[in-house]
């Protein structure tokens, strides 16, 4: 196997890094707080563009009013370097390491550390509560928090997903088992009775991640991974891509509206991902992320590049 990295004491390098680059663990924690930065402040182009565009079809005067507000908060945000939302949410990180990239067991401990630091730096609202004593921790880490999804491919890269996620939309999430015989148009039937309990609650116009199959654990982790899907890029099925437009048009007939106070756009996306399932059972999970969907990608390359996946050219590296 290739040698990619070099051990020096507690230092590993990339073969053609210099000696005065950063360790990997500081590399990681330095990305991190900046690419943490980048998901509060700055929403990933397609979900701005797909609130631009709804502001431009939209009909109710009262929805144009809310978008218009939508979008000079995110105008401002951005001039400003602050937070989009004052609940900066619970914090999770979604991870596409290469079996070949080097200390893999090193990158938690570099993410809840980098995770302290942005809370202060950016700052972030401390929003990790222990849920038996009510004691905040104070840096938005704790037990399992912030919570990482790991998925190991062949490969000598690392990719890390910020997905900070407020409390107003988790609050709206739904999980059933349906009868298998419920099929799809049982699907269809739960999701929009979700979106009508929720109502304003989770902030729309909003992306709703829908889990299909598996168990009632994995359907809601499919949701939630389905939040991380840009809004321009369909599902490659074309049955679950035309089963999103099905959802997407009967969620926007509700006349929810933005901020639930009525019009056309109750939601930007609706996205599905999949599992097979027991024969006895048909889980189906209901993820809802407000119209602030903040999230920020980044990947780490064996050389010791960094690239910004979901921002286009930005530094991440820059203090």
């Amino acid at each position: 196997m290739e040698k990619i990295f070099k051990l020096d004491e507690d230092k590993i390098f990339p073969l053609n890094w210099r000696e005065e680059d950063l360790n990997l663990e500081d590399l990681i924690e330095k990305l991190t707080v900046n690419l943490l930065r980048l998901a509060v402040t700055k929403l990933p182009p397609d979900v701005k563009e797909a609130l631009e565009d709804a502001y431009e079809r939209e009909r109710n005067p009262t929805g144009r009013i809310q978008l218009k507000a939508i979008l000079e908060n995110i105008r401002l945000a951005e001039e400003e370097g602050l937070p989009i939302c004052q609940d900066t949410g619970l914090i999770s990180f979604y991870l596409r390491a290469g079996s070949r990239f080097c200390c893999l067991e090193k990158i938690e401990k570099a993410l809840k550390r980098a995770v302290a630091k942005a809370t202060i730096q950016i700052p972030l609202r401390p929003n990790a509560v222990d849920p038996l004593t009510q004691k905040n921790s104070g840096d938005n880490t704790g037990r399992f928090i912030p919570y990482i999804h790991w998925s190991i491919m062949p490969g000598d890269f690392l990719e890390i997903t910020a997905l900070p996620k407020g409390g107003g939309s988790e609050n709206m999430c739904a999980l059933r088992i349906l009868r298998p015989s419920d099929g799809i148009a049982g699907l269809k039937r739960f999701v929009l009775e979700s979106v009508v309990n929720a109502g304003g609650m989770p902030c729309p116009p909003t992306i709703i991640g829908v889990g299909l199959g598996g168990g009632a654990d994995i359907a809601m982790d499919l949701a939630k991974k389905a939040l991380l899907r840009p809004l321009n890029e369909p599902h490659p099925n074309r049955l679950i891509s035309r089963l999103e437009d099905e959802l997407l048009d009967a969620v926007n007939r509700t006349g929810i509206g933005p901020m639930g106070l009525g019009g056309d756009t109750t939601a930007l996306a609706v996205r599905v991902e999949y599992a097979h399932r027991h024969p006895a059972s048909y889980p189906v999970a209901v993820a809802f992320q407000c119209w602030a969907a903040r999230r920020a990608s980044a990947r780490i390359y064996a050389d010791g590049r960094v690239e910004c996946l979901s921002h286009g050219d930005v530094d991440l590296l820059e203090d």
